[in-house]
Protein backbone atom coordinates (compact mmCIF):
# COMPACT_ATOMS: atom_id res chain seq x y z
CA UNK A 1 0.00 0.00 0.00
CA UNK A 2 1.23 3.58 -1.04
CA UNK A 3 -0.20 6.62 0.46
CA UNK A 4 1.04 8.62 -1.90
CA UNK A 5 -0.49 6.81 -4.71
CA UNK A 6 -3.55 7.06 -2.96
CA UNK A 7 -3.30 10.21 -2.69
CA UNK A 8 -3.09 10.42 -5.94
CA UNK A 9 0.55 10.42 -7.21
CA UNK A 10 2.00 7.09 -9.01
CA UNK A 11 5.77 7.49 -8.76
CA UNK A 12 6.05 3.85 -10.47
CA UNK A 13 3.90 5.03 -13.04
CA UNK A 14 5.98 8.06 -13.62
CA UNK A 15 9.35 5.85 -13.89
CA UNK A 16 8.13 3.75 -16.72
CA UNK A 17 6.97 6.96 -18.77
CA UNK A 18 10.35 7.87 -18.76
CA UNK A 19 11.85 4.49 -19.70
CA UNK A 20 9.02 4.75 -22.48
CA UNK A 21 10.78 7.97 -23.80
CA UNK A 22 14.19 7.23 -23.54
CA UNK A 23 14.78 5.90 -26.93
CA UNK A 24 12.26 8.81 -28.66
CA UNK A 25 14.50 11.25 -27.24
CA UNK A 26 17.47 9.51 -28.05
CA UNK A 27 16.93 9.97 -31.59
CA UNK A 28 16.79 13.45 -31.75
CA UNK A 29 19.85 13.48 -30.02
CA UNK A 30 22.87 15.58 -32.28
CA UNK A 31 26.55 14.49 -31.82
CA UNK A 32 27.13 17.27 -28.88
CA UNK A 33 24.74 15.49 -26.42
CA UNK A 34 27.24 13.91 -23.74
CA UNK A 35 24.77 12.03 -21.39
CA UNK A 36 21.66 10.59 -21.83
CA UNK A 37 17.92 10.72 -20.26
CA UNK A 38 17.46 10.34 -16.39
CA UNK A 39 20.00 12.46 -15.03
CA UNK A 40 19.58 15.55 -13.02
CA UNK A 41 20.58 17.57 -15.75
CA UNK A 42 22.16 17.57 -19.25
CA UNK A 43 24.65 18.31 -20.81
CA UNK A 44 25.43 19.50 -24.38
CA UNK A 45 28.97 20.61 -25.49
CA UNK A 46 29.09 23.68 -27.98
CA UNK A 47 31.42 22.66 -30.95
CA UNK A 48 33.32 25.00 -33.88
CA UNK A 49 32.02 28.51 -33.08
CA UNK A 50 34.91 31.47 -32.18
CA UNK A 51 31.86 33.67 -30.94
CA UNK A 52 28.76 31.80 -30.19
CA UNK A 53 26.04 33.84 -28.47
CA UNK A 54 23.29 31.72 -26.67
CA UNK A 55 19.63 32.65 -27.59
CA UNK A 56 17.03 30.89 -25.55
CA UNK A 57 13.08 30.96 -25.72
CA UNK A 58 10.34 29.31 -23.83
CA UNK A 59 6.61 28.84 -24.35
CA UNK A 60 3.29 27.09 -24.58
CA UNK A 61 0.78 25.74 -26.61
CA UNK A 62 -2.35 27.97 -24.71
CA UNK A 63 -5.90 26.81 -24.96
CA UNK A 64 -5.10 24.26 -27.98
CA UNK A 65 -4.43 21.94 -25.31
CA UNK A 66 -8.24 21.65 -25.25
CA UNK A 67 -9.24 20.23 -28.64
CA UNK A 68 -6.32 17.69 -27.96
CA UNK A 69 -8.38 16.88 -25.34
CA UNK A 70 -11.83 17.23 -26.72
CA UNK A 71 -10.98 15.39 -29.73
CA UNK A 72 -8.84 12.78 -27.52
CA UNK A 73 -6.05 13.25 -30.00
CA UNK A 74 -2.31 14.16 -28.88
CA UNK A 75 0.05 13.22 -31.31
CA UNK A 76 1.00 16.31 -32.63
CA UNK A 77 -0.13 19.04 -29.88
CA UNK A 78 4.19 18.53 -29.03
CA UNK A 79 4.98 19.71 -32.54
CA UNK A 80 3.51 22.95 -31.85
CA UNK A 81 5.09 22.99 -28.74
CA UNK A 82 8.38 22.97 -29.93
CA UNK A 83 7.66 24.79 -33.25
CA UNK A 84 6.28 28.02 -30.35
CA UNK A 85 9.72 27.99 -28.84
CA UNK A 86 11.98 26.88 -31.80
CA UNK A 87 10.45 29.81 -34.39
CA UNK A 88 11.29 32.20 -31.68
CA UNK A 89 15.13 31.64 -31.27
CA UNK A 90 15.36 31.17 -35.42
CA UNK A 91 14.52 35.28 -35.70
CA UNK A 92 17.88 36.28 -34.54
CA UNK A 93 19.44 33.80 -37.19
CA UNK A 94 20.35 31.22 -34.08
CA UNK A 95 20.85 27.49 -34.88
CA UNK A 96 17.92 25.46 -32.46
CA UNK A 97 20.94 23.00 -30.28
CA UNK A 98 18.52 21.68 -27.88
CA UNK A 99 14.79 21.51 -26.17
CA UNK A 100 13.36 20.52 -23.37
CA UNK A 101 9.90 20.18 -22.15
CA UNK A 102 7.47 20.29 -19.16
CA UNK A 103 4.13 18.28 -18.90
CA UNK A 104 1.70 18.68 -15.96
CA UNK A 105 -1.02 16.85 -15.26
CA UNK A 106 -3.75 15.84 -12.68
CA UNK A 107 -3.54 12.03 -13.26
CA UNK A 108 -0.61 10.75 -15.31
CA UNK A 109 -2.00 8.78 -18.65
CA UNK A 110 0.94 6.70 -20.04
CA UNK A 111 -0.71 6.50 -23.74
CA UNK A 112 -1.49 10.15 -24.01
CA UNK A 113 1.69 11.22 -22.27
CA UNK A 114 3.64 9.19 -24.61
CA UNK A 115 1.57 10.84 -27.68
CA UNK A 116 2.54 14.10 -26.75
CA UNK A 117 6.48 13.04 -26.51
CA UNK A 118 5.90 11.55 -30.13
CA UNK A 119 5.17 15.00 -30.91
CA UNK A 120 7.86 16.81 -29.43
CA UNK A 121 10.21 14.21 -31.30
CA UNK A 122 8.72 14.62 -34.22
CA UNK A 123 9.20 18.89 -33.40
CA UNK A 124 12.85 18.63 -32.39
CA UNK A 125 13.70 16.07 -35.35
CA UNK A 126 12.13 18.67 -37.89
CA UNK A 127 13.89 21.87 -35.83
CA UNK A 128 17.27 20.03 -35.80
CA UNK A 129 18.06 19.82 -31.94
CA UNK A 130 18.18 17.70 -29.35
CA UNK A 131 15.20 16.77 -26.73
CA UNK A 132 16.97 16.48 -24.12
CA UNK A 133 15.42 16.23 -21.07
CA UNK A 134 12.09 17.68 -18.81
CA UNK A 135 9.99 17.21 -16.36
CA UNK A 136 6.48 15.03 -15.76
CA UNK A 137 4.72 16.30 -12.91
CA UNK A 138 1.41 14.58 -11.60
CA UNK A 139 -0.45 17.45 -9.43
CA UNK A 140 -3.84 15.43 -8.30
CA UNK A 141 -6.22 18.66 -7.04
CA UNK A 142 -4.96 21.10 -9.10
CA UNK A 143 -5.70 19.71 -12.77
CA UNK A 144 -8.73 18.29 -13.50
CA UNK A 145 -7.95 14.18 -13.53
CA UNK A 146 -6.37 13.97 -17.12
CA UNK A 147 -6.44 17.39 -18.11
CA UNK A 148 -2.30 18.20 -18.93
CA UNK A 149 -0.63 21.13 -19.31
CA UNK A 150 2.62 21.62 -21.76
CA UNK A 151 6.02 24.22 -21.45
CA UNK A 152 8.94 24.06 -23.38
CA UNK A 153 12.33 25.59 -23.24
CA UNK A 154 14.70 25.74 -26.15
CA UNK A 155 18.32 27.04 -26.80
CA UNK A 156 19.95 27.66 -30.03
CA UNK A 157 23.67 29.43 -31.03
CA UNK A 158 24.45 31.74 -32.94
CA UNK A 159 27.98 33.80 -33.82
CA UNK A 160 28.03 37.07 -32.36
CA UNK A 161 29.19 38.63 -35.74
CA UNK A 162 25.53 37.09 -37.86
CA UNK A 163 22.97 38.08 -35.23
CA UNK A 164 20.39 39.15 -37.01
CA UNK A 165 18.49 42.05 -35.30
CA UNK A 166 16.67 44.49 -38.17
CA UNK A 167 18.79 47.58 -37.04
CA UNK A 168 20.03 47.61 -40.94
CA UNK A 169 16.47 47.65 -42.30
CA UNK A 170 15.61 50.98 -44.66
CA UNK A 171 12.12 52.30 -46.20
CA UNK A 172 12.30 50.29 -49.39
CA UNK A 173 12.95 46.87 -48.18
CA UNK A 174 10.81 44.26 -48.57
CA UNK A 175 8.80 42.17 -46.05
CA UNK A 176 8.45 38.13 -47.58
CA UNK A 177 5.95 36.21 -45.76
CA UNK A 178 6.35 32.56 -45.50
CA UNK A 179 2.98 30.59 -45.18
CA UNK A 180 1.29 29.37 -42.02
CA UNK A 181 -0.72 25.85 -42.16
CA UNK A 182 -3.58 27.54 -40.38
CA UNK A 183 -3.99 28.78 -36.99
CA UNK A 184 -0.80 27.67 -35.72
CA UNK A 185 -1.14 27.87 -31.72
CA UNK A 186 -2.68 31.18 -30.99
CA UNK A 187 -6.02 32.99 -30.84
CA UNK A 188 -8.00 29.92 -29.47
CA UNK A 189 -9.53 31.40 -26.64
CA UNK A 190 -11.64 33.50 -29.38
CA UNK A 191 -11.86 29.94 -31.71
CA UNK A 192 -13.26 28.17 -28.90
CA UNK A 193 -16.00 31.45 -28.18
CA UNK A 194 -17.17 31.42 -31.06
CA UNK A 195 -17.48 27.19 -32.46
CA UNK A 196 -18.31 25.97 -28.62
CA UNK A 197 -21.40 28.33 -29.12
CA UNK A 198 -22.25 26.96 -32.52
CA UNK A 199 -20.78 23.60 -32.82
CA UNK A 200 -21.05 20.11 -31.34
CA UNK A 201 -19.64 18.72 -34.69
CA UNK A 202 -16.59 19.25 -36.23
CA UNK A 203 -16.55 16.91 -38.39
CA UNK A 204 -17.67 18.58 -41.32
CA UNK A 205 -15.30 19.97 -44.34
CA UNK A 206 -13.56 23.12 -44.83
CA UNK A 207 -12.10 22.52 -47.99
CA UNK A 208 -9.66 19.74 -47.96
CA UNK A 209 -10.15 19.13 -44.51
CA UNK A 210 -12.41 18.84 -41.60
CA UNK A 211 -12.90 21.76 -38.91
CA UNK A 212 -11.45 19.11 -36.49
CA UNK A 213 -8.53 18.39 -38.41
CA UNK A 214 -8.13 22.54 -38.98
CA UNK A 215 -8.04 23.05 -35.37
CA UNK A 216 -5.39 20.51 -34.74
CA UNK A 217 -3.11 21.44 -37.63
CA UNK A 218 0.29 21.75 -36.23
CA UNK A 219 2.44 24.96 -36.04
CA UNK A 220 5.33 24.87 -38.89
CA UNK A 221 8.93 25.14 -38.26
CA UNK A 222 10.49 27.04 -40.03
CA UNK A 223 14.02 26.02 -39.34
CA UNK A 224 14.78 24.75 -42.60
CA UNK A 225 13.89 27.68 -44.03
CA UNK A 226 15.88 29.90 -42.53
CA UNK A 227 18.78 27.37 -42.89
CA UNK A 228 18.31 27.08 -46.76
CA UNK A 229 18.57 31.36 -46.76
CA UNK A 230 21.53 30.59 -44.88
CA UNK A 231 23.96 33.01 -47.11
CA UNK A 232 21.40 35.46 -47.74
CA UNK A 233 21.73 38.94 -46.31
CA UNK A 234 18.40 38.67 -44.43
CA UNK A 235 17.90 42.03 -42.19
CA UNK A 236 14.86 41.23 -40.01
CA UNK A 237 12.73 38.09 -39.28
CA UNK A 238 9.93 37.96 -37.10
CA UNK A 239 8.13 35.09 -35.83
CA UNK A 240 3.80 35.97 -36.24
CA UNK A 241 2.19 34.58 -32.86
CA UNK A 242 -0.57 36.00 -30.38
CA UNK A 243 -1.18 39.84 -32.30
CA UNK A 244 -0.71 38.86 -35.32
CA UNK A 245 1.22 41.18 -38.67
CA UNK A 246 -0.13 44.05 -36.92
CA UNK A 247 1.96 43.61 -33.40
CA UNK A 248 4.97 41.42 -34.70
CA UNK A 249 6.41 42.82 -37.59
CA UNK A 250 6.95 46.13 -35.65
CA UNK A 251 9.18 44.27 -33.26
CA UNK A 252 11.60 44.19 -35.79
CA UNK A 253 11.77 47.56 -37.05
CA UNK A 254 14.14 50.37 -36.15
CA UNK A 255 12.20 53.64 -34.98
CA UNK A 256 10.51 55.72 -37.08
CA UNK A 257 10.10 52.97 -39.17
CA UNK A 258 6.58 51.23 -40.16
CA UNK A 259 5.64 48.23 -42.83
CA UNK A 260 2.70 48.50 -45.81
CA UNK A 261 0.96 44.92 -46.69
CA UNK A 262 -0.82 44.57 -49.61
CA UNK A 263 -4.35 43.80 -49.22
CA UNK A 264 -4.64 39.95 -51.57
CA UNK A 265 -0.78 39.36 -51.84
CA UNK A 266 -0.93 35.95 -50.04
CA UNK A 267 -3.30 32.90 -49.87
CA UNK A 268 -5.24 32.67 -46.63
CA UNK A 269 -6.02 28.64 -45.17
CA UNK A 270 -9.22 27.67 -45.19
CA UNK A 271 -9.80 28.01 -41.41
CA UNK A 272 -9.63 31.65 -41.90
CA UNK A 273 -12.18 31.75 -44.68
CA UNK A 274 -14.56 29.81 -42.70
CA UNK A 275 -13.98 32.04 -39.43
CA UNK A 276 -14.92 35.47 -41.79
CA UNK A 277 -17.42 33.84 -43.48
CA UNK A 278 -19.41 32.34 -40.45
CA UNK A 279 -18.31 35.03 -38.12
CA UNK A 280 -18.29 38.22 -39.92
CA UNK A 281 -15.05 38.76 -38.57
CA UNK A 282 -13.19 41.74 -40.13
CA UNK A 283 -10.01 40.45 -41.89
CA UNK A 284 -8.82 44.26 -40.65
CA UNK A 285 -9.63 44.50 -37.27
CA UNK A 286 -10.15 41.21 -35.35
CA UNK A 287 -8.22 38.43 -37.58
CA UNK A 288 -5.03 40.12 -38.14
CA UNK A 289 -4.31 41.81 -34.53
CA UNK A 290 -5.13 37.94 -33.14
CA UNK A 291 -4.32 35.67 -36.14
CA UNK A 292 -1.26 34.74 -38.16
CA UNK A 293 -4.03 35.23 -41.31
CA UNK A 294 -1.62 32.78 -43.13
CA UNK A 295 1.77 34.48 -42.69
CA UNK A 296 4.15 32.10 -39.84
CA UNK A 297 7.12 33.94 -40.19
CA UNK A 298 8.39 37.17 -41.85
CA UNK A 299 11.60 37.92 -43.57
CA UNK A 300 12.90 41.65 -44.24
CA UNK A 301 15.24 41.67 -47.29
CA UNK A 302 16.87 44.54 -49.54
CA UNK A 303 14.69 43.89 -53.31
CA UNK A 304 17.69 42.63 -54.60
CA UNK A 305 17.22 39.13 -53.20
CA UNK A 306 13.36 38.94 -53.70
CA UNK A 307 13.26 36.28 -56.75
CA UNK A 308 16.86 34.55 -55.52
CA UNK A 309 14.79 33.79 -51.17
CA UNK A 310 11.37 33.47 -53.09
CA UNK A 311 12.91 30.56 -55.91
CA UNK A 312 15.28 28.81 -53.41
CA UNK A 313 12.11 28.35 -50.80
CA UNK A 314 9.41 27.63 -53.54
CA UNK A 315 11.78 25.03 -54.72
CA UNK A 316 11.84 23.30 -51.35
CA UNK A 317 8.21 23.50 -51.09
CA UNK A 318 7.78 26.41 -48.67
CA UNK A 319 5.20 28.36 -49.37
CA UNK A 320 6.35 32.16 -49.65
CA UNK A 321 4.85 35.69 -50.52
CA UNK A 322 6.06 39.74 -51.29
CA UNK A 323 3.56 40.81 -48.74
CA UNK A 324 4.84 44.79 -48.50
CA UNK A 325 7.65 46.58 -47.65
CA UNK A 326 9.40 48.56 -45.25
CA UNK A 327 8.07 52.85 -45.39
CA UNK A 328 8.95 55.49 -43.32
CA UNK A 329 6.49 56.18 -39.88
CA UNK A 330 5.04 53.53 -37.37
CA UNK A 331 3.10 50.54 -37.23
CA UNK A 332 1.66 48.04 -40.22
CA UNK A 333 -0.71 49.44 -42.15
CA UNK A 334 -2.77 47.92 -44.79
Amino acid sequence: MSLYKDSGVDIQMGNKVVDNLKDLAKSTFRPEVLNSIGGFNSLFKLKNYTNPVLVSGTDGVGTKLKYANIFNKHDTIGIDLVAMCVNDILTCGADPLFFLDYFATGKLDEETHLDVIKGITAGCIDAGCSLIGGETAEMPGFYHNNDYDLAGFAVGVVEQQDIINGSTIIPGDLVIGLASSGLHSNGYSLVRKLLDNNYEDYDFSIGDITLKEALLTPTIIYSKAVKLLKDIKIKGMAHITGGGLMENIPRILPNGYGVSLKRGSWRYPDIFNFLISKFNLNDDKELLTVFNCGIGFVLVIDPYYENIVKELLFSNYIEAFTIGKVVSGYNVTI
